[in-house]
């Protein structure tokens, strides 16, 4: 694996999901250090900060040093030239993630449309640079104009739109064929590493591809299986991670979609995590299932990992702290032993037969 330095906010959830990100991406860290604050203007940190960075870079000799927020181009600018060293922000480093995840045709035309759509909101930027002879290989954008940048960018994003709403309308079709099949749908969602795929396998009795690596699944797989003695397909996605920009979960929109049409939407929960790891985790979820515009009504809340938790008493306390003490629609489970999926079989077939007409639970907005 290739070295890293890693920056990042000082509490023990932070670090241990950049590091999951950094491994993901296939970088070891080497290093890391901890900060209260990072959005200072000049550089991200103080320039004391940047001071220490240069001798642990020399001491280290990382191959990049990741920084766990968002960095504006003028910011990466002057910490690589500073450093002397590559600097991956954030979404960078998500990005990195997903094209070498990316294992279909379209989630690679996903991945595509987020990397130009990350360029695009930086050329301004990279350009006015450029004109002042500050020319960084990290950044290499030749000689362009900014109109010309732009135009360069916006025609491939142009292209790349066009063949990602080809397989949007030919996705809708499968999805029309299977609803003339009488096929019900029950879509998989979930915070990034809480187990989705390895619940899905279990579900479906499938062999997906299951790991503790952030975003194991970025193609949408369907596999079929039986609930309250019906036929239903399951479907698994990308998950999701805090700090995810709008962008780059409109990249996946089409994906991200086969939620909207189903009967049943699972949100896997990792239980086993830390109360306020779990909260964060939690509340980034609900975020993009509301941006999203899926229906409440038909969401499922599924506690993995009961397993790695601290008894049923822990499991409790940790669905009271995030609201869901008294849903009904909420259900402890270990995708990992197999602990009560008979449970949560029977919740989603509830949820789905809430949506047949007359039933009054006929699908509708919040």
């Amino acid at each position: 694996m290739r070295s890293s330095i890693l920056i990042t906010y000082d509490s023990e959830d932070a670090v241990s999901e950049a590091t999951a990100l950094c491994g993901a991406a296939g970088y070891r860290v080497d290093h890391v250090m901890r900060q209260d604050y990072l959005m200072r203007p000049r550089y991200g940190v103080s320039e004391e900060i940047v001071g220490r960075l240069e001798g642990v870079a020399r001491s280290v000799g990382p191959d990049v040093i990741v920084y766990d927020e968002i960095l504006r181009p003028s910011q990466n600018y002057n910490l690589a030239s500073k450093l002397r060293r590559n600097i991956l922000d954030r979404e960078s480093l998500i990005l990195e993630i997903f094209e070498g995840r990316a294992s279909s045709a379209e989630s690679r035309l996903q991945v595509k449309l987020a990397q130009m759509r990350y360029e695009m909101g930086r050329a301004k930027e990279k350009v006015r640079l450029a004109r002042m002879g500050e020319q960084p290989g990290f950044m290499g954008i030749g000689k362009f104009e900014v109109d010309a940048y732009h135009d360069d960018i916006r025609h491939r994003m142009q292209a790349v739109k066009r063949r990602l709403e080809k397989a949007g309308k030919q996705r809708e079709l499968h999805r029309e064929g299977r609803r003339r099949q009488g096929f019900r749908t029950v879509s998989m969602a979930g915070y990034t590493s809480a187990g989705k795929t390895t619940l899905f396998n279990a579900l479906t009795g499938g062999r997906g591809a299951e790991g503790a690596e952030p975003f194991t699944t970025l193609s949408t797989t369907v596999r079929r299986s039986e609930i309250g003695g019906e036929a239903v397909l399951v479907s698994d996605t990308v998950g999701f991670i805090s700090k995810l920009p709008a962008y780059m979960i409109d990249a996946f929109r089409s994906t991200l979609e086969e939620m909207l049409h189903a009967d049943a939407v699972v949100v896997v929960v990792d239980v086993s995590d830390s109360a306020a790891h779990l909260r964060r985790k939690f509340q980034s979820c609900r975020k993009t299932i509301s941006d999203l515009g899926i229906d409440r009504g038909r969401v499922v809340f599924a506690l993995n990992k009961t397993d790695l938790a601290g008894g049923a008493e822990e499991v409790r306390g940790k669905a009271d702290g995030l609201g869901l003490g008294g849903e009904r629609k909420c259900v402890a489970v270990s995708a990992g032993t197999g602990e009560n999926l008979g449970g949560l079989k029977a919740l989603i077939g509830d949820v789905i037969r809430s949506q047949d007409p007359g039933a009054g639970g006929a699908r509708g907005g919040d």
